[in-house]
């Protein structure tokens, strides 16, 4: 047993090195506002940034977000770093996003994948998940879940891509 939890844990690891330096999907999402973006085209001029997936009805996605939405303006100021918030709720919920995020404060663009094809294209099956992108458009760090204090992760990985 111990054998098989090795090597299921060993891997996740392989899965999660074989996403990183890869680059975004070509996929057609929405902006609140009803604007077209194509995800291939998402950059943070030549700085590091991280794109996260959340759900309205997600309780650890939206504490992930109320975290770092604490430390964002420093982390902003420190490093020119970006979020992308992704949400994955389905049509029928979609009209929960705005009011969401209006009422959090945050300052994240906001991307719509209702029908998940981001999520599916990247291959990730639990939310919150969060990718941190190089500055040259690379998956450099790719994890799922969320445990109070794992939003300083973000930060260090963000400063080790910069060479701070």
């Amino acid at each position: 047993m111990k054998l098989l939890k090795s090597f299921v844990a060993a891997m996740f690891i392989l899965m999660g090195c074989a996403a990183a330096n890869a680059q975004l999907p070509s996929v057609t999402l929405k902006t609140l506002d009803g604007k077209t973006v194509n995800t291939s085209e998402i950059s943070n001029d030549g700085k590091p940034w991280v794109l996260t997936f959340f759900a309205t009805w997600c309780k650890p996605c939206n504490r992930e977000l109320k975290a770092i939405h604490e430390v964002y303006p420093d982390w902003q100021e420190e490093t020119g770093m970006k979020v992308v918030a992704v949400s994955v709720d389905e049509a029928q919920n979609m009209n929960k996003v705005r009011p969401l995020v209006d009422s959090e404060g945050w300052e994240y663009e906001i991307l719509l994948d209702p029908n998940s094809d981001l999520r599916r294209q990247l291959g990730i099956q639990m939310i919150p998940h969060c990718l941190i992108i190089d500055g040259n458009g690379k998956i450099a760090e790719s994890r799922s879940g969320y445990t109070e204090g794992a939003e300083s992760h973000i930060i260090e990985k963000i400063r080790e891509l910069e060479g701070k």
